[in-house]
């Protein structure tokens, strides 16, 4: 498994005012709607393939992942066996279930070129780097051993509390991943995207001057965005290089 992408998804009555920020964020248009599947666009790269999509669906904002599996077959089995729930087979895709409840789609496997960074007028760059998967404290562990088994590859575990390790394929993957612990005790495990900078503060002013709503700074090194579809992300330090073996702690 090599390659990772996300998904936005939110309800139609919102889709173009994600799709107008998000392509302002990214610095990346919105594609035309898929072929057979007019509910997903992509962002698209001048320089790469996509990675990062938006979707249409019937419930409030939320992130999803898409695995690429040279046998999704297979991965799927294997996801069914760690405790994942099949939802759905579609023409192209499986959607699942984690065990916590988080929703993921696994897909065919192709060949990639991996997109660059933005670089800003003002010199600062910019890329969606990583997705973070939250877990309340009772899913927490179940939730991470569940990820680590399916996608294996290399993984780095966090000496702070809130954190347990990112996980990175070292294949060219667009994305990492960071599984977070949350405060609540209980609820579904859920995502949000984490976009990197090698200038947070300048980016943070960037994304607020297309109409991010400032929630605040974190405690380490990270700042707290909302979309204009009240979606939460996350501005980081996370380096927007592109690199088969990312510095992941």
């Amino acid at each position: 498994m090599a390659w990772l992408h996300t998904v936005i998804d939110v309800p139609p009555d919102v889709h173009a005012v994600a799709a107008d920020f998000w392509s302002r964020a990214l610095g990346w248009p919105a594609g035309s709607p898929w072929t057979e599947h007019p509910e997903l666009r992509s962002f698209e790269p001048p320089d790469g393939d996509a990675y990062v999509h938006l979707q249409q669906i019937d419930g409030p904002p939320r992130v999803h992942l898409d695995l690429e599996a040279d046998n999704p077959q297979k991965t799927v089995s294997k996801a069914v066996s760690l405790g994942a729930a099949i939802v759905h087979r579609a023409d192209r895709w499986w959607t699942l279930w984690s065990p916590g409840g988080l929703p993921f789609c696994v897909i065919s496997a192709k060949p990639h070129t991996a997109a660059e960074p933005v670089t800003w007028p003002d010199g600062h760059r910019s890329r969606m780097v990583q997705v973070c998967i939250d877990s309340p404290r009772d899913r927490h562990d179940a939730e991470v051993e569940f990820w680590k088994a399916l996608l294996r590859n290399r993984w780095v575990s966090s000496p702070a509390h809130e954190f347990a390790g990112k996980w990175h394929d070292d294949a060219g993957s667009p994305l990492q991943l960071l599984f977070q612990r949350l405060d609540e005790t209980e609820g579904p495990v859920r995502s949000h995207l984490d976009h990197g900078t090698d200038d947070r503060d300048a980016e943070v002013r960037r994304l607020i001057g297309h109409g991010a709503v400032d929630v605040g700074a974190g405690h380490g090194g990270w700042h707290v965005l909302r979309d204009r579809t009240g979606l939460a992300f996350c501005v980081t330090e996370n380096s927007p290089d592109k690199t088969d073996h990312r510095d992941i702690g």
